[in-house]
């Protein structure tokens, strides 16, 4: 217990990255939980393994292939209303079948000579994170923050109610398709810390977490982030000590926390 954690090299980019994730978890996160699209997200999730699959079979880089289908499958689930697309959940269902088999059988079928380990991308690896991917996690981080910010009260708009923002001349479409990719960004994002299995568990549990002390959007966003730092970071310190996943982790300290509160709230102890 008394090791220095931030003198091995590899905890210092583990640290970084989970901050950075966060950032984005933090936002996004906020967002699909009030438009209710924590289904389609898994659907985008998914479908994005069959990119990274599909990538590693050609030689190129799986991350960026997951990257490319995300922002892809974004693009298209966007293009609809939520409500249309909610209503179709079976199809969503599907895509997320296909993209975990797709993935799965391209990868088994590469004729590279080495064979990734499916449980780093199903369940994360954030400790093999290298200086380079927090490069690219700098700047999608950034850019992903500057977009929301900078036409914040349009994206607000259509979290809550498209109609009025139809009525207001929001380009409700563009904005909402925007909305989806970014979201997609933010989910491969955070494949690298927690995987895909566990990604829309990291993405809802900061938010709702802040929805049971605060109404305020803008305030549910900001600790939703804070939120978000603290279990990446909890999860990562108690991980390397205790010798285990750093996702699975991350993502059990959040649940537990999650259920005390709501025992606590349900026992009149906790005041919204």
């Amino acid at each position: 217990m008394g090791l220095d954690i931030l003198s091995y090299d590899f905890m210092k980019n583990a640290m970084l990255a989970g901050f950075l994730a966060s950032l984005m978890c933090g936002v996004m996160g906020t967002f699909v939980v009030t438009k209710r699209l924590v289904f389609i997200s898994g659907g985008i999730s998914h479908a994005a393994f069959g990119g990274l699959g599909l990538f590693f079979m050609l030689g190129l880089s799986p991350i960026l292939g997951a990257y490319a289908v995300a922002v892809i499958a974004s693009l298209i689930l966007g293009y609809y209303k939520p409500s249309k697309i909610n209503s179709q959940d079976a199809y969503i269902g599907i895509l997320w079948s296909v993209g975990m088999a797709a993935g799965i059988l391209m990868i088994s079928l590469s004729p590279q000579s080495y064979t990734p380990n499916l449980m780093s991308y199903l369940f994360g690896n954030i400790l093999m994170v290298r200086p380079e991917d927090l490069i690219w996690m700098s700047i999608l981080t950034v850019s992903v923050l500057i977009i929301i910010f900078g036409f914040f009260k349009y994206f607000l708009s259509i979290a809550f109610d498209e109609e009025f923002a139809q009525l207001q001349d929001i380009p409700v479409r563009l904005f909402r398709m925007i909305l989806f990719v970014l979201t997609g960004l933010t989910i491969v994002t955070l494949i690298q810390v927690v995987g895909i299995i566990l990604v829309i568990a990291l993405l809802t549990i900061p938010p709702l977490l802040s929805m049971i002390f605060l109404n305020d959007f803008r305030r549910v966003l900001l600790f939703s982030v804070l939120i978000s730092i603290f279990l990446t970071q909890s999860g990562i310190i108690l991980s390397f000590y205790l010798d285990l996943s750093a996702g699975p982790v991350i993502i059990l300290l959040g649940a537990m926390i999650l259920f005390g509160t709501y025992l606590l709230k349900r026992n009149n102890k906790l005041v919204k």
